[in-house]
């Protein structure tokens, strides 16, 4: 019988094929109308104008992005605890680059990573710093440091050149073939139904692609986190209090809880289903980062001291 780390190698390996398909998949569906507009020649000038997208983004510093997000950087003397926290998932991670933390004031319970493994932030809000512990945080800060790991923020840039892209060029095709229809009329021409065909779905298939590809990685940086802390429970937890949020706001969004049976239009796997693969989890690399004082159900809100200068400045600007 498997133990729990060839369990998370096994679930590591499945999840990086799924994303290969994936992309690969989105780079067919982009191909399509690349190769209808222009050939062999469009094919590569689109998968040339994805990979120069996905570059010159790669180029642009984690902190300019967090800052337009209304997130500030926070210093050391500011939040020791979760500095010391950070570079220790950061080690094992295999990440050399010192961590950059970043402060957004808003009540919403959120944390994202910007960047890459070798410039990049993660940033926390207001609202997750006040409602988790700090074993529930730990969990959500390595499952951000997995994204960068991993370089998930590049991917999913990738990927979302390519879903725009190919909206772009089916556009055009589109324009293409209203502009045929003179001819189509007269009979000069004959109405090219594989083409529209192409045309109509291109665009939905690559966005149910992106939306997979956003699943899978999610998956994965869950499976990450808990190699590098060594606790599947913390995570879970922290993913049962987001969920009881968000499910509280969307009830008042719908009138009622969230239509079932669309798991395949989110962005992020089923919350139940993510909880399950963590808690298969019994057996970790690591050895864990939970303490028991951990479970003391005290928010870590205090150990910010103060937001920083830079995300007070942009939080203000962006609310006037």
């Amino acid at each position: 019988m498997p133990t729990g780390t060839q369990r998370l190698w096994r679930s590591r390996i499945k999840n990086s094929l799924q994303t290969l398909l994936i992309m690969g998949g989105l780079a067919l569906v982009l191909a399509v109308p690349g190769y209808l507009l222009a050939g062999g020649l469009g094919i590569v000038v689109s998968l040339g104008i994805v990979v120069a997208v996905a570059l010159a983004g790669s180029w642009v510093p984690a902190r300019y992005v967090l800052a337009e997000a209304g997130a500030g950087l926070l210093d050391r003397h500011q939040a020791p605890k979760l500095y010391r926290l950070l570079e220790t998932l950061y080690q094992r991670a295999g990440l050399t680059q010192p961590p950059q933390l970043f402060y957004a004031p808003s009540p919403d319970l959120n944390a994202f990573a910007v960047g890459t493994r070798d410039d990049g932030g993660i940033a926390v809000t207001d609202g997750l710093l006040r409602t988790l512990t700090l074993r529930q945080l730990t969990g959500v800060l390595a499952h951000e440091v997995s994204h960068l790991r991993h370089g998930d923020t590049r991917v999913m840039s990738m990927a979302a050149a390519m879903t725009r892209l190919t909206l772009w060029l089916t556009t055009v095709l589109q324009i293409s073939l209203l502009l045929m229809v003179p001819m189509i009329l007269a009979g000069d021409v004959r109405l090219p139904w594989g083409l529209l065909l192409v045309v109509a779905l291109s665009p939905s298939l690559s966005t149910l692609l992106q939306l997979a590809l956003s699943r899978n990685r999610e998956y994965t940086a869950d499976l990450d986190a808990v190699a590098l802390t060594g606790d599947p429970e913390g995570l879970a937890s922290a993913l049962n209090v987001l969920e009881r949020y968000q499910g509280r706001w969307l009830a008042t969004l719908f009138g009622r809880h969230p239509p079932a049976g669309l798991d395949w239009l989110k962005t992020h796997p089923p919350t139940d289903e993510r909880v399950r693969r963590l808690m298969s989890v019994d057996e970790t690399p690591e050895p864990s980062l939970h303490h028991p004082l951990d479970d003391q159900g005290q928010a870590p809100a205090e150990v910010i001291r103060r937001p920083g200068p830079m995300g007070r400045r942009y939080w203000m600007r962006r609310r006037r």
